[in-house]
Parts: structure tokens; C-alpha cells; sequence
């Protein structure tokens, strides 16, 4: 049912879980314009737990749909529809009838350490590649999976349905247990050639193959929330359920020559694309083909973003108070640029550690020939310009692979708003920036919902609405070509990057 409020007002829900906090929001449109309201937050974030002789992490997802339900009851209007998105990777096992056997793991425990070089080792390099298309992470479900195997797991022996994040919250909100596209293919086995999981490496990798349910694409309306819920009369939607392709979606581009940094605890850097691009040299630098709305993919690889800076905040303390990021930002813009240089991808960072990020920087200035950053804001700095090198060698690298120029760099998401970041991905990449809508994840979500239920026709129609309806940036080059190419051949040099083989 398709409900217009007054002036033909139409009201869609997002419900946008991240790896800090969980947000629900309004997203209207009306006389082809958008409007976002957000009307609840809450925090996510994984808790430790001692199993065994070790300390896991894990994700509290019980309190987490308490608190989705808590949003939506709180709704002071009527809506047509609801989405959930969510992070890749991180997936729930549920008994036969349908209970939870136990909380999610968080993709940053430490149990996948050294799993990947052992499924490597196994099946191949470019076995596993050529079948799905994915970069090698170690957080990959893929090697979560399989830890459970080497660990001879009860949980997987009694396990009756494998279901992603937002595809569990969907199974909560519905009953419907099924796996939408765009969070299937961050698996590392899904095969997109042939639209279904790739059940030759599950094998013989003695994952059973029998709890995969069934994959379905974004836009599929799954049907009303449970009655037994007790909570407002809407359908529920499954949008493009991980984050990354809802913001996509919302990637306000006219044009095909453009790439996308969504621009968060993880950065993602890449392009649109109609088919997966699947070869020895997207092998080589370990580029991922993730599905996106529509059926098409994204293009990209996964570059640690703001995480860096999220974990430099704990120690960086203004009198007994935590510095806001915009008190980052400001301090790290009176830092002389160019003095360190960092992988932002270094294994050492990835993970959550005992050790401060400020220690994690300074040892690995010092293996690396450096002297270490003296202060806070030094590091901060060295964070932001290894960000932007990063993403110059990424889209450097998509140039190469799949031989499409790149003219523009949209960036969305919370990170559209650090205009330093910003100005250094400018200077850097020597191309046009255009930064915003700060909420992409969010509307690309809803928007989803709207082509769903026939309020917009299309993708395109949707961009040129929003390309209206919020507030953009533009960013252009302005310091010496010479001094930033200079800096980045000497970034280069420190990290040793060329081709990566992780």
C-alpha cells in the first residue's frame, strides 16, 4: 500500500546500522525533492566476551533490533515503507526453528588470523578470484566461515540457516529468511556469473551448503512487519542492504566518468559498473567486484578509512573531555604537509588492539626509516594525506584495469563533511572532487524503497533529484603538481606499494 501524506507526500523508513552507532530516519519525497529527518540513534559497536581461554568481540544484535523497534514505534507519522542496511561481512547461524544460536561475531576478532593463507593454500589464489570476484580480506565471511570448520564448530554442525546482518533484521521484521544481493556478494562466495552462491569452493571447503538460503535482488518486497510485533502497518523492503551499495545508489553523478569514495570507517573506492571485472590484473591488485543495485557492481577496493582517526580520538583529550573530529580536522589543517608517510591498510592497523593508534603509527614510522609524528595532530595529518595517496593509487589502478578515464570523484557519506580530507583528495588525485550528500547511505536506502513501490522510475531520475535536494561541494587541485607528485612517488616508496599481493 502506497500512502501519500497530504501534497503528495510520500514517507519511507532507513534503517542504517554502522560499525558506531545505528541510525532510523524519515526520508521523504515531495514536488521531486527529498528531505531527510533523522528521528532516533542509538550506539552499535561490538562488546568482548571470554570464550575459552581467549577474549571474542562480538555484535549485541538482540539489543540492537530492541532498539529498531524502539525507533519505529516512536514514529509520530504514518510511512509506506521500511529498509535495513548494514556493514559486509558479518553474518548470523540460526537452529532449525529459526532461533539465533548465538551473537554475531565482529569481523575484527581475531579469530581469522592466518585463516585466508590457509583457504589460499587450499583452493588457489585465482580458483577462489575467478569464481567470485572478491578481494582477499581476512575478515572475509568466507574465512570466518571456515575458522568455524577448523574449529570443528557446534555451531555450524547444528546450524540450519547462514543469513547476513540485514538479512537477519529482515528475518525479525518479516519471517522471510533470504539473502539479498548486494550483502551476498561481500561472502567471497557468491559466484556472479552465475547469480547464486559459488557451492564449489563451500565444498570443498566442508562448509555445508545445505543452510544458503535462497538469494534475492534489491527491491524485493518482502512483506508486512510481523503482526506480532505490534508496531505500525508497513511494508518492508530489502533495499540494497549493505551500506556501500545503498550509497551508491545516492552517488549524485550525470555523468559515466566518475568514481566514488564512500567515506567512513572504511573508505571504498571505485566504480559503477554492468558486469564484474574479473582478471589476472583486478587479481594483482586485489580489486572486488560487489554486487549493486539494479544487478550491476561495484568495482572497488576497500581502503581502512576514518577508523584510523576514530581510534586516534580515544587518547586525544582537550582538558578531561575527548576533542570533537571537527577539533581533528582543525588541528591536523596547521600541520606542515608531507613529513610522514603510512599505509593506511597495514595489518597492524586493521584490527582492534591494546596498543594506541599513536603507538601502532610511530612503530610502524620507525620500520619503515621514519622518524615517528611528535604529537597528535602530526599523526592526524599523516592519516588524512595517506588517505588521499591511497585513493590516487586505487583509481589509478581502475584506470589501468578496466580502462575507463576517470574525470570526477564523488565522495559521500559521513566523510563528504572533512573538507580537509576533502581539499588533500583534490591536490592528490589531481581531479575534480564533489563532496556530498553526507547521508548517502540513508537516502540511497530509501530511494530503493521508492523505485520499489513506483514513486521514481529509475536510478537516473533519482540522482538528478538528488543532486537537487542537498547541498554539494566542489574541491579543485590548486597546490604545485610537481610538490604532489614528488610526495606521492615518496609515499610509494616508504610503503612499498606497486602491485599488492595481500
Amino acid at each position: 500500500m502506497l500512502i501519500l501524506l497530504g501534497n503528495g507526500l510520500s514517507t519511507h523508513v532507513s534503517i542504517d546500522l554502522g560499525a558506531e552507532s545505528g541510525r532510523i530516519s524519515l526520508v521523504s519525497l515531495e514536488d521531486d525533492m527529498l528531505r531527510v529527518e533523522e528521528v532516533y540513534r542509538f550506539p552499535t559497536g561490538g562488546i568482548r566476551v571470554p570464550i575459552g581461554d581467549r577474549v571474542t568481540l562480538r555484535w549485541d544484535v538482540l539489543r540492537f533490533f530492541q532498539e529498531i523497534m524502539k525507533g519505529l514505534r516512536n514514529l509520530k507519522r504514518d510511512v509506506s515503507s521500511v529498509g535495513v542496511d548494514t556493514w559486509g561481512v558479518d553474518f548470523a547461524l540460526l537452529d532449525e526453528k529459526g532461533d539465533l544460536i548465538s551473537n554475531p561475531y565482529h569481523y575484527r576478532d581475531e579469530r581469522t588470523r592466518g585463516v585466508m593463507n590457509t583457504v589460499i593454500e587450499k583452493l588457489g589464489r585465482w580458483f577462489i578470484y575467478k569464481n567470485t570476484g572478491i578481494q582477499f580480506m581476512p575478515i572475509n565471511t568466507l574465512y570466518q566461515l571456515y575458522s568455524l570448520v577448523l574449529d570443528n564448530s557446534l555451531q555450524l554442525r547444528i546450524a540450519h540457516t547462514f543469513l547476513m546482518m540485514p538479512d537477519l533484521f529482515n528475518y525479525w521484521l518479516t519471517g522471510e529468511r533470504k539473502s539479498e544481493f548486494t550483502i551476498a556478494t561481500t561472502t567471497q562466495f557468491f559466484n556472479p556469473l552465475n547469480e547464486d552462491w559459488c557451492y564449489e569452493i563451500l565444498d570443498r571447503l566442508n562448509i555445508p551448503t545445505r543452510i544458503f538460503p535462497e538469494v534475492i535482488q534489491a527491491g524485493t518486497v518482502l512483506g508486512k512487519i510481523n503482526k506480532n510485533l505490534e508496531t505500525m502497518d508497513m511494508q518492508v523492503i530489502a533495499t540494497a542492504s549493505h551500506d556501500t551499495a545503498s550509497a551508491v545508489v545516492a552517488v549524485p553523478a550525470n555523468t559515466e566518468d566518475f568514481a566514488y569514495i564512500s567515506s567512513g570507517t572504511w573508505s571504498l573506492v571505485g566504480i559503477e559498473v554492468d558486469r564484474p571485472v574479473i582478471s589476472e590484473k583486478a587479481l594483482e591488485y586485489n580489486f572486488t567486484n560487489e554486487g549493486g543495485y539494479g544487478y550491476t557492481f561495484r568495482f572497488l577496493k576497500n581502503v581502512v578509512g576514518l577508523w584510523l582517526i576514530q581510534e586516534l580520538r580515544k587518547e586525544w583529550y582537550v582538558g578531561e573531555r575527548l576533542v570533537t573530529y571537527s577539533e581533528i580536522v582543525e588541528a591536523a589543517s596547521r600541520v606542515r604537509s608531507f613529513q610522514y608517510f603510512i599505509d593506511p591498510d597495514y595489518e597492524d592497523f586493521v584490527y582492534i588492539s591494546e596498543k594506541p593508534m599513536s603507538m601502532r603509527i610511530a612503530e610502524y614510522c620507525k620500520q619503515t626509516g621514519q622518524r615517528p609524528p611528535s604529537n597528535l595532530p602530526e599523526m592526524a595529518r599523516t592519516i588524512f594525506e595517506s588517505l588521499a595517496f591511497k585513493y590516487r593509487w586505487v583509481i589509478e589502478k581502475i584506470e589501468e584495469i578496466s580502462g575507463r578515464k576517470v574525470e570526477v570523484i564523488h565522495i559521500v557519506g559521513g566523510g563528504s563533511r572533512n573538507q580537509l580530507l576533502n581539499q588533500l583528495t583534490a591536490e592528490i588525485t589531481r581531479r575534480h572532487v564533489i563532496a556530498g550528500p553526507s547521508e548517502a547511505t540513508t537516502i540511497g536506502n530509501a530511494i530503493v524503497q521508492m523505485i520499489a513501490l513506483g514513486e521514481i522510475e529509475d536510478i537516473k531520475r533519482a540522482r538528478r533529484i538528488i543532486s537537487r535536494s542537498f547541498e554539494l561541494k566542489i574541491y579543485e587541485p590548486r597546490l604545485d603538481e610537481n610538490l604532489i607528485n614528488e610526495s606521492y612517488e615518496k609515499w610509494k616508496r616508504i610503503i612499498k606499494i606497486e602491485s599488492e599481493d595481500e
